[in-house]
């Protein structure tokens, strides 16, 4: 890879480092009683409410509907995700000085995987979250279930739930749209060198006939 493509892989890596100090993902829920709203701060590590009490908020109302009280200490998940994250930061970093197109084609796969894990595990905690309902609950709509979007927005009872990527996520989402132009980038310029290499040959290899087909001079 040329150095461009290489420092393209290193800034990759590099952006990675903003999950550790930006929510990763956010979930905001929207109801006549509460206009501003009450949200969700999915962090590499834990889970935070938008504003100090939203969380307690959250799990004030989802008690009434039977909805289990989000423990981010409970969460196996967010004790991976630092040590998933800063594996992949190091080894972008490491594949960059490598320089080696399969090494990054690899990294790529790793972290398309990782990304597809971490989705699924959030996708599973939801399913959990929203459809293992307490059957002593308060209230009981038969047939509903309360679980949030992975992404976009959804309507749940009276709150509109949105679902969308964070200041981390974003991040993540560029580094993996960088590491694959700096991929592409390489593969476009290759046939470029390729090309005017074959050009040069065959004005060698011209430039020799001519010779050999020159008498010698008397």
């Amino acid at each position: 890879m040329n150095r461009v493509s290489r420092w393209m892989v290193a800034l990759s890596a590099a952006l990675l480092a903003v999950m550790f100090v930006a929510p990763v993902w956010r979930i905001d829920l929207i109801a006549p009683q509460y206009p501003e709203g009450l949200g969700m701060l999915i962090r590499v590590n834990t889970i935070t409410g938008i504003k100090p009490n939203d969380l307690d908020n959250i799990n004030g109302l989802n008690h009434y509907i039977g909805m289990k009280v989000i423990e981010p200490d409970k969460i196996p998940v967010l004790d991976v995700m630092p040590v998933g994250v800063a594996v992949l930061a190091v080894t972008g970093l490491l594949v960059a000085l490598l320089g080696r197109r399969w090494a990054v084609w690899s990294w790529l796969g790793l972290f398309a995987i990782a990304g597809g894990l971490a989705m699924f595990e959030f996708w599973r905690w939801s399913y959990d979250y929203g459809h293992n309902l307490d059957p002593n609950a308060i209230i009981k709509v038969p047939g509903m279930s309360y679980q949030p979007p992975i992404i976009g927005t959804k309507q749940l009872l009276n709150f509109t739930a949105a679902s969308w990527p964070a200041a981390g996520g974003i991040a993540a989402l560029l580094s993996f749209g960088i590491t694959l132009a700096a991929l592409l980038f390489t593969r476009r310029r290759k046939p470029r060198v390729e090309k005017a290499a074959g050009v040069s040959s065959l004005m060698r290899e011209r430039s020799q006939l001519q010779r050999m087909s020159t008498p010698p001079n008397r």
